[in-house]
C-alpha cells in the first residue's frame, strides 16, 4: 500500500458517506495516516465535516446526486457510515472498479437492510438467531406476534440507534407498532421485522476485523464489549465483558462466519445475545459500532484507528490494554448550537476522558458526546464513566 500526500495527485483520496461523531473518529486516523478526507452527509457541518479537508451536503439517498458527488471527488475509497445511501449506485462504480467500497457494495446493501441480513445469516448461513417474521402492515405484525408469541419486538428493516423500534405486549398495541415504525426508519419503507423476545444473559458487540496480513486476508477480534441499551440506542458500554470460554469461541465463530460471508476488508460490529454457553446472532454494521467507543480508553489502537488501517490495506492491533467504560452524554434539550458546562468537574473524576461530538443541533435523547474511563473493573471503570458523563451539563447557548 503506498500512500500519498493530501491534496496532491499522489493522495488517496477517501470519502465518507456519513460524517457523525464515528466518521469524525475515523476521518481523524485516516488524516494521521496521510489519506485525503472527503465528508458527505445530508445535513450541514456534521462532526466529521469539521475535521475532513472537503465536505458535501446532499441527500445520500438521491442516486444521481451521490453519483455526482462522487465522480466529482473520485475517491480511491468509499466508506459508508450510515445505512442511508442509495446502495445501488455504489454497486455500480464497485463493478466498474472505480472505487474500493468498505467492506464491499453486497455488505452494504444487505446491512443497511434488516430483511437482508437476517435471510443470510439464518437462511443461508444457518445460524441462531431470535425467532422472526417480517410484516408489511399492522395486521401482518399481529399475525406475526401471534405465531412467534408474545412480546415481541417491531423495528424497521431500515434504521439505527433504536429509531423506529417497539415492546409489543398486547396485540391491540400492533397498529401502534406500525406507526412508529414508518416514523422512525432511515428511508422510506413498508417493511418491518418482528422479532421474538430471548431470555439471555447479556448482549455483546464483538468488534471483528478483517485485514491483509502477509497479502492474505485474516480475522481478528477485540475483546467483547458488554453494554447497556435503552429502547434500542446504546447508553453505555464496557470492556471486556467477562464470559465463558465456550460462548467466546462460539461468538468469534459466528461472527466470522457472517463476516465471511460480507467479505471486503474493515471492521464490523458484531452484536450477539449471550445466554451461558449459548450464543444467538442479533445484528451487524459493516463499520465502527457506537458501543465501541468504549476502545478510546480500553485499546491500544481505538476501533477507528483499526478500521482506518484495515481498509487502507495495512496491518492492525487489536490488543486491549485497560479495562474500561463509556457512558453517554446527552443533549437535554432541543436547541442549536448549545454549549455545555461542567466539563473540567467531569475531567476530575479519576481517568476520566470526555469527547464532545460537536453536532450543530441538540434533541432531548441526542448523543452529544461521550465520557470515557479506565478502573481496576469494569464496575468501578463503569461508575466513574457515568459520574463523569452526569457533570457535563447541556445549556443553551
Amino acid at each position: 500500500m503506498r500512500i500519498g500526500t493530501p491534496l496532491s495527485d499522489t493522495a488517496v483520496r477517501v470519502m465518507l458517506l456519513g460524517a457523525g461523531e464515528l466518521g469524525k473518529e475515523v476521518a481523524i486516523e485516516l488524516q494521521r495516516l496521510g489519506a485525503e478526507v472527503v465528508a458527505v452527509d445530508r445535513y450541514p457541518n456534521a462532526p466529521a465535516m469539521q475535521v475532513a479537508h472537503r465536505s458535501h451536503v446532499i441527500p445520500m439517498t438521491d442516486p444521481q446526486v451521490l453519483n455526482g458527488v462522487i465522480m466529482a471527488e473520485a475517491p480511491h475509497i468509499i466508506v459508508p457510515e450510515i445505512e442511508a445511501i442509495a446502495t445501488d449506485v455504489l454497486a455500480a462504480i464497485e463493478a466498474a472498479g472505480m472505487a474500493t467500497i468498505i467492506p464491499t457494495a453486497r455488505a452494504t446493501q444487505l446491512t443497511m437492510n434488516r430483511e437482508g441480513i437476517r435471510r443470510l445469516v439464518a437462511e443461508e448461513l444457518g445460524l441462531l438467531t431470535s425467532p422472526y417474521a417480517f410484516a408489511g402492515s399492522a395486521m401482518e405484525i399481529a399475525d406475526a406476534a401471534h405465531r412467534i408469541g408474545l412480546p415481541v419486538f417491531v423495528k424497521p428493516v431500515m434504521s439505527s440507534s433504536g429509531k423506529g423500534q417497539s415492546y409489543v405486549e398486547a396485540l391491540e398495541d400492533c397498529a401502534n407498532a406500525w406507526a412508529y415504525a414508518q416514523s422512525g426508519g432511515r428511508v422510506e419503507t413498508t417493511r418491518v421485522i418482528v422479532e421474538g423476545r430471548i431470555d439471555f444473559d447479556f448482549e455483546i458487540t464483538l468488534l471483528t476485523v478483517r485485514s491483509l496480513r502477509d497479502g492474505q486476508v485474516v480475522t481478528d477480534f477485540c475483546d467483547p464489549i458488554g453494554h447497556r441499551q435503552v429502547k434500542g440506542d446504546y447508553v453505555e458500554s464496557w470492556q471486556p465483558q467477562p464470559m465463558s470460554s465456550a460462548a467466546l469461541t462460539a461468538a468469534q465463530d459466528i461472527a466470522r462466519e457472517v463476516t465471511d460471508a460480507l467479505g471486503g476488508l474493515g471492521l464490523f460490529g458484531v452484536e450477539l445475545f449471550v445466554k451461558d454457553d449459548q450464543v444467538w446472532f442479533s445484528e451487524v454494521s459493516p463499520r465502527p459500532h457506537d458501543t465501541g467507543l468504549v476502545t478510546l480508553a480500553s485499546q491500544r489502537f481505538s476501533e477507528f484507528a483499526i478500521h482506518a488501517r484495515a481498509i487502507l490495506g495495512l496491518p492492525v492491533d487489536v490488543s486491549r490494554t485497560d479495562i474500561a467504560a463509556s457512558a453517554v452524554i446527552y443533549g437535554g434539550m432541543d436547541a442549536q448550537g448549545i454549549a455545555f458546562e461542567g466539563v473540567d468537574h467531569a475531567l476530575s473524576v479519576p481517568t476520566a476522558d470526555i469527547r464532545l461530538f460537536g453536532k450543530p443541533e441538540s434533541f432531548e435523547h441526542r448523543r452529544m458526546g461521550v465520557a470515557l474511563a479506565r478502573g481496576d473493573t469494569t464496575d468501578q471503570a463503569r461508575d466513574r464513566a457515568r459520574e463523569a458523563a452526569s457533570r457535563v451539563k447541556p445549556v443553551r447557548g
